[in-house]
């Protein structure tokens, strides 16, 4: 079988995904592998795409190999990805899996994006290996990437692959209504920032950012990432991790922290493409590398203007709410226009402004309570080389370790005894759930006295 080894690491020969890959090339010899660095050489692929294009319709199966970067694919592989299908690269019926490595934050959406893309590309999809990024140093992860080799070939052997997951094409897409804005708008001071990736023929998208401003009280300021000069996709380097600032010197870090991360709150407006926000949002992404483990916008709500079929795209939709949580920010809502875009696009505007007045900051869900923990964990086990990282989850009290909370623990380890015991088990009956209530029987007679006094 011939394998087509599609490394979407920057890091090129020192990806440590692609070690995994190397690993599994030396136990079956009967398979050739040919490896293609679209992570590193992604721009003079962007200026000649005719090799890319031979390996890939010479190849059986594509393996997408790459590590996690915030919740997708590194923005270089997402832009080949694009010029496979700009180039009308002719790879239907091929098989297609993929490596990753990462500490499993979002690994789901990533491996969901790539596995969207390929039906897209006709291809036939073979569920991936998502691994961590020390698995293959023992025997466990050892075995497990060949096994799942193994798998795949199994798979391709016998004609199997995964279902379509795209459903049908939905509603025709609508327009928002034109809306000028008001003169003067009270907004009490507050400051929207619109970030967007806009193009001259994104005409709907444009128009839903107008309707927005209009509706919005106070200043919307607008960044259009299409004409940002980015000198480059991240590069994993971690010199942003060390001491806060980026190797490249385009002027990406003044853009972030003076005119969006400023503002009360931030829209994100995009059209979507290829399953995804686009390149240039994930580009934007990436090069918040840092941000991303320091959640420094906490606090502040979002919002979404999106133009496209997002009904069809569960794994986007799960991504913008991820990302919202993960961020502490309040997701005031996604405005689209597959349904009324005029009445989706106000509804946003109200609640922005409810979230602005009222630092409104509900609780996080799984979604971002579990992606919290895993930071938690890995940040306080590189804090010698990620400083930053390190004082920003230190200052927010981020180290929540529930190992450390003696207390609990001695106390479950008293209700455990006296559950285990016969006699004091049947003594205490229904009680322990009454027990239970008790400290919130102290909060609700204080909300009664909070009531009779007002």
């Amino acid at each position: 079988m011939k394998v087509l080894v599609l490394n979407g690491s920057p890091a090129g020969e020192n990806s440590i995904t692609l070690q995994t890959v190397r690993y599994i090339e030396g136990f079956f010899p009967e398979d050739s592998f040919e490896l293609l660095h679209v992570g590193r050489k992604i721009k003079s692929i962007e200026k000649d795409f005719s090799e890319s294009r031979d390996k890939l319709e010479a190849a059986d199966l594509l393996l997408f190999c790459y590590p996690v970067y915030t919740f997708l694919v590194p923005a270089q592989l997402h832009r080949f990805i694009e010029l496979m299908k700009e180039h009308g690269v002719r790879v239907e019926g091929k098989y297609a899996t993929q490596i990753t490595t990462s500490k499993h934050f979002y690994d789901i959406t990533a491996h969901r994006f790539i596995q969207d893309n390929c039906e897209d590309l006709g291809l036939r999809s073979v569920r991936g290996l998502s691994a961590d990024m020390e698995d293959l140093l023992g025997e466990k992860g050892q075995k497990e990437a060949l096994d799942f080799y193994r798998y795949v070939r199994w798979s391709v052997e016998h004609a199997l692959s995964e279902p379509a997951l795209i459903p049908p094409e939905g509603p025709a897409l609508r327009e928002a209504s034109p809306l000028e804005a008001e003169e003067a708008k009270s907004g009490d001071g507050m400051r929207v920032v619109v970030v967007t990736d806009l193009g001259e023929d994104d005409r709907r998208l444009r128009g839903m950012i107008k309707r927005f401003r209009a509706r919005m009280p106070g200043e919307t300021a607008l960044v259009n990432l299409r004409s940002f000069p980015f000198a480059g996709g991240c590069l994993g380097c971690f010199h942003c991790a060390a001491d806060g600032t980026c190797i490249y010197k385009d002027g990406f870090g003044e853009l972030l922290r003076g005119q969006i991360q400023t503002a009360d709150a931030i829209v994100y407006a995009y059209t979507i493409r290829d399953h995804s926000m686009g390149c240039r949002f994930k580009l934007y992404d990436d090069r918040q590398f840092c941000n991303g483990h320091r959640t420094v916008t906490m606090g502040k709500p979002v919002g979404y203007l999106v133009d496209g079929h997002l009904e069809r795209e569960t794994n986007l939709q799960t991504l913008m709410e991820a990302r919202a949580q993960v961020g502490g920010n309040f997701l005031a809502g996604v405005a689209g226009n597959t349904g009324d875009p005029d009445a989706e696009i106000d509804r946003l505007a109200q609640t922005l402004s409810y979230a602005i007045r009222n630092a409104y900051q509900p609780p996080k869900n799984f979604y971002g309570v579990g992606g919290l923990k895993i930071f938690r964990d890995l940040i306080y086990q590189m804090r010698g080389l990620m400083r930053e990282d390190h004082r920003f989850y230190k200052k927010n009290g981020f180290y929540d370790f529930p190992q450390k909370r003696r207390g609990m623990i001695a106390g479950m380890y008293l209700v455990g005894a006296m559950m285990n015991s016969r006699k004091l088990s049947k003594k205490l009956g229904g009680r322990m759930t009454e027990g239970m209530m008790m400290p919130y029987q102290a909060v609700l007679k204080k909300a009664e006295k909070k009531r009779q006094t007002d």
